[in-house]
């Protein structure tokens, strides 16, 4: 049975709007609590949000993996499949919908298990079954195969679904996220990645890290996220949408529970057997982009990912990116993208 959903009533209207540059550095839980401006130039809020934000796009449910799935839809060809990160939800892809559906692909935004317009289940969070929640969707598509990106904790699964199902992906992009065994090892040696995830450490709290990110209209949120990105700041209208989203019901319990069962794992008979199995060289032709500048997961972690391709491994550095590649410089993110599908249609 999935938990309450109902979006609530909200600050932004979501697509572009002014740039503004945030401190950076480390967040905390407390100071600024002023919203990302919406509305019109006075920062007049509209009347009401929509995870289902309006656009060229069609939204609709799709039923995979035991659960109900919302999905952003454009344009018709080979399927590309766009998998979003934390805190953000389908619409981190606004910029590759409208170009992958301008150069010929079916283009589809998903929102993972637990967020955006996606059913918020009690149980079900664990990397393995989120990738099958990928993969099912894919199916429920109706197409056998395609081309997987995958943003952060999104990244992460899209590893997974390469090495779960392989015959399900014609090419994997993986963006600002090391491979899964990577991972395990910098969270259990490397001193500057253990201090980069401090926010997930903060996670493994009971209850407190959920009213943190929702206290003050999800303040804290919009602090990570300027933070977390590089020279080019996320623009205002997005950084508000991605705080009302945290705020639907259930969201911030849900969104973390994968943090949390990444370290909680990490000693536990699951968590070794699921490392183990990781070991398992990825045939899908893969892009892997990182950001230079990402404070979160730091480019020599995620430096390596290649050693687990069994296929063609391209390695992109981004100077002066940081976590959100695909929002901080969407044009060249999307070239990069269609030169690597374009490669490995057939």
């Amino acid at each position: 049975m999935s938990l309450d959903q109902k979006p609530v009533p909200a600050q932004p209207s979501a697509g572009s709007g002014d740039t503004a540059h945030g401190n950076g550095g480390t967040v905390t839980d407390s100071g600024d609590t002023a919203h990302g401006d919406g509305g019109d130039a006075q920062g007049t809020p509209p009347a009401t949000w929509d995870v289902r934000q309006a656009g060229p796009w069609t939204h609709r449910d799709l039923a995979a993996n035991g659960a109900r799935f919302h999905i952003a839809e454009l344009g018709k060809g080979p399927l590309v499949l766009l998998v979003h990160g934390w805190p953000e939800y389908w619409w981190a892809w606004r910029y590759q919908l409208t170009a992958l559906a301008e150069a010929g692909y079916r283009a589809v935004a998903l929102d993972l298990r637990g967020i955006g317009g996606s059913d918020r289940t009690p149980r079900g969070y664990d990397p393995g079954n989120l990738a099958l929640d990928i993969t099912g969707v894919i199916r429920s598509l109706g197409e056998n195969r395609a081309h997987l990106v995958g943003h952060a904790s999104g990244g992460t699964l899209s590893w997974v679904a390469a090495v779960m199902r392989p015959s399900v992906l014609q090419s994997l992009t993986v963006v600002s996220a090391a491979h899964p065994r990577d991972l395990r090892r910098a969270l259990l040696t490397d001193r500057r990645q253990m201090a980069a995830f401090e926010h997930i450490l903060g996670f493994q709290r009971p209850w407190i890290p959920e009213r943190r990110l929702v206290a003050d209209d999800a303040a804290l949120v919009g602090r990570y996220l300027d933070a977390w990105t590089g020279r080019n700041q996320l623009d205002r209208a997005a950084v508000a949408a991605y705080r009302e989203a945290i705020r639907i019901p259930s969201t911030a319990h849900c969104s973390i529970e994968p943090y949390r069962w990444l370290l909680r794992s990490m000693a536990r008979p699951d968590g070794i057997q699921f490392a183990r199995r990781m070991k398992k060289p990825i045939t899908a032709p893969t892009l892997h982009i990182q950001g230079a500048a990402d404070p979160v997961l730091l480019s020599h972690t995620a430096l390596g990912g290649g050693e687990y391709v069994a296929a063609p491994y391209r390695w992109r550095l981004l100077p002066g990116i940081g976590h959100f590649p695909h929002e901080e410089a969407p044009e060249q993110f999307t070239a990069e993208l269609l030169d690597w599908i374009g490669r490995h249609k057939d």
